[in-house]
């Protein structure tokens, strides 16, 4: 008798699951008996890769952020241009930017190997994301998982859904406000410049134009990034510590060394002084308030249960 009992508890489990998984609702078990080794393969694709480049765990923390900002957390930022759509990978905020593309391809392969046509594209970058903040000495997180892959992906939503370098603190928080996050969501999620570089293009107004910034700073950062011309020249987003993923991103801020305009936003007489104020006397605020906010975005408009696909190539639909 107990024993038919716990099986209707086992089964009344699974059920649940596929219930909330058909629901739209992630899960941090969804894969635990159709591919119960996905982390590890996951973080130990990452761990190459970061030993490799320490800035990939940068990049692909930014590729997450470029992926769920557009459409939802659906993968759709990985797929190439097609005859019937213009993707993402070649949108304004996304050309000669974003990368690590190779990355997920790795760590894809692997996966697949090990449980074919099982995980998401969307769902590996997810988890990816979370594993290069650790492996540069960041928090950790649990990541809801049951995502599945976009069919299509839109350069006309990559150029109107992506905060730009440029914006002002309003023009961030409604950008952020869009997709259900917060102004504390967006300043927190924003020290993900902690890790990281930018191209002179991106930051060339702030250190030439704008009079919010320590005059000695952006000096330093016009010797490497002329008035006209460089534009792909690349400075780090964080001059203390550009491949640890630590607080010093908000005390940068306070010592208006920021490096996008976007970045010092945050700082400048406004309604975030205090939070970034906190987040750089305060690391282990900034590690909660930061994990918290990733599942978050992460949460954004994710396609679920018969949605979408399981894309077997990253790069193109099935």
């Amino acid at each position: 008798m107990a024993t038919t009992c716990n099986g209707f508890v086992v089964l009344c489990f699974l059920s649940l699951l596929a219930c909330a998984a058909i629901n739209g609702q992630l899960s941090p078990t969804f894969y635990s008996s159709t591919c119960p080794n996905l982390q590890s393969i996951v973080r130990s694709g990452m761990t190459q890769a970061v030993n490799r480049e320490r800035r990939l765990g940068a990049s692909i923390l930014r590729l997450f952020f470029h992926d769920c900002f557009v459409n939802g957390c659906d993968g759709s930022i990985l797929l190439d241009d097609t005859a019937t759509f213009t993707g993402e990978k070649n949108a304004m905020p996304n050309a000669n930017s974003v990368r690590g593309f190779e990355v997920i391809d790795t760590i894809k392969s692997s996966v697949e190997a090990a449980c074919p046509a099982t995980v998401s594209c969307a769902d590996i970058l997810a988890l990816a994301a979370r594993d290069g903040v650790v492996l540069l000495g960041g928090t950790t997180w649990t990541v809801p998982l049951g995502r599945r892959d976009a069919t299509t992906a839109s350069q006309s939503a990559a150029n109107s859904n992506l905060p730009g370098p440029g914006f002002s603190l309003s023009q961030l928080i409604s950008s952020f406000a869009n997709k259900n996050l917060n102004a504390r969501d967006m300043t927190v999620l924003s020290g993900g410049h902690t890790i990281g570089l930018a191209r002179c293009v991106s930051f060339r107004p702030h250190i030439y134009n704008d009079t919010n910034i320590d005059p000695s700073f952006a000096s330093q950062r016009q010797q490497s990034c002329p008035s006209s011309g460089g534009d792909n020249n690349l400075a780090p987003l964080d001059l203390q510590t550009p491949t640890t993923f630590d607080n010093k991103y908000f005390q940068n801020l306070v010592a208006h060394r920021g490096l996008l305009r976007s970045d010092q936003e945050l700082f400048n007489n406004g309604s975030q002084d205090a939070l970034v104020r906190q987040y750089s006397t305060n690391d282990a605020a900034f590690a909660s308030d930061f994990a918290a906010a990733m599942v978050k975005m992460g949460n954004i408009s994710p396609l679920t249960g018969t949605s979408g696909e399981i894309r077997l190539n990253c790069r193109k639909v099935n």
